[in-house]
């Protein structure tokens, strides 16, 4: 059964098509074809809706996170200064002597030993509330 509609002045047509076909032996059932949306309304109900939420939660609960982690961190490394007591990333204890650029040395030991060291080598600052801790464990 086809039904055409005409709209006078701006010649445009609306088209409804039903198909009828039997299914089985039972000659009144009837199966009615129809179309699902395209476009962006397609994509949102055949579940792109969900994937973009699933997007946006993933981003919040990863990323925001991490970000602010590593602003604390960088706090941190740029608050270094002579005297202060840190631990490396290696396990080294030591005092802080001197501080240039990316480049911070300590003294370890009751000998005084100079070591110099990149400043995000430096794990934890003594009294400091962040730690900079290795990105992927050893193993």
């Amino acid at each position: 059964m086809n039904t055409e509609k005409e709209q006078g002045y701006q010649g445009t047509t609306e088209t409804t098509t039903t198909t009828q076909e039997t299914i089985g032996a039972d000659p009144n059932a009837t199966k009615t074809a129809t179309t699902a949306p395209s476009g962006f309304m397609g994509f949102m109900t055949s579940g792109g809706g969900f994937l973009i939420i699933m997007m946006i939660a993933l981003f919040a609960v990863m990323i925001i996170p991490q970000r602010k982690r590593e602003k604390k961190i960088k706090a941190m490394l740029d608050g270094i200064k002579v005297g202060d007591r840190i631990r490396t990333i290696g396990g080294i204890y030591g005092t802080v002597s001197s501080v240039k650029d990316n480049h911070v040395t300590i003294v370890v030991g009751p000998d005084k030993v100079k070591l110099v060291f990149a400043k995000n080598a430096i794990a934890t600052v003594e009294d400091a509330e962040v730690e900079n801790e290795m990105q992927e464990p050893l193993q």
